[in-house]
């Protein structure tokens, strides 16, 4: 691992500040030989509904002291139908829901058993339809933090506070009802601005 490879944590549907980081390099290394911690973006993402932010979470099969990359998906409840049926409700206004609607639910109907594949199918399908061209890759080994410089595994979480005037805003679907929210999913900028979600994060490209 070198020092000039971001190094990030694995994500459900990242947000726009994780996408933002992968957008300005040609790889990035994804942790996931850390003790796996609770109510992060692995495995959850934020979007913006009819009563505000909401998060979806990817429901795990609890282990004690596992690492990320041994974390298995729970199929107990049906949570894929509840993420799909929610992001219809979040996003059937938006400008172009129904263009990527039918390759959403076929990545969602494939059952993963570990969290660390979904994640990077879904982490793989944006990179596409952003047009990022960056690889992302898992780590072999834990990364002390003195040995990664970019290192952003504590500083893009839904824990940690960020700079929302950084964020341009751009529009949402129920702007009418609440303020802009910044670093949602990257599915909120996806459905609302589509092929102009590239440049939005070439716009962010210093986001810190």
């Amino acid at each position: 691992m070198t020092s000039d490879i971001p190094l990030l944590n694995t994500a459900y549907f990242p947000p726009v500040q994780w996408l933002a980081v992968a957008a300005r390099h040609p790889k990035i290394w994804i942790e996931v030989k850390e003790t796996f911690p609770k109510q992060t973006y692995r495995n959850r993402m934020h979007i913006m509904t009819a009563g505000g932010v909401r998060p979806l979470t990817v429901p795990t099969v609890r282990h004690n002291h596992s690492r990320t990359d041994e974390v298995t998906i729970d199929y107990t409840t049906r949570w894929q139908t509840i993420h799909l049926r929610t992001l219809a409700a979040a996003y059937s206004a938006s400008p172009y829901f129904l263009y990527y609607r039918d390759e959403l639910e076929a990545l969602l109907a494939t059952r993963h058993l570990y969290l660390i594949d979904l994640n990077l199918s879904t982490i793989r399908w944006m990179f596409s339809k952003l047009k990022i061209e960056c690889v992302a890759e898992h780590t072999d080994d834990y990364c002390p933090a003195e040995g990664a410089p970019l290192d952003y595994r504590t500083r893009i979480s839904p824990k940690v506070a960020f700079d929302a005037s950084a964020f341009k805003p751009y529009y949402q679907v129920f702007s009418d009802r609440f303020p802009f929210e910044p670093n949602l999913s990257g599915l909120d900028l996806l459905m609302n601005l589509g092929p102009d979600s590239g440049l939005y994060l070439r716009q962010l490209a210093d986001l810190q």
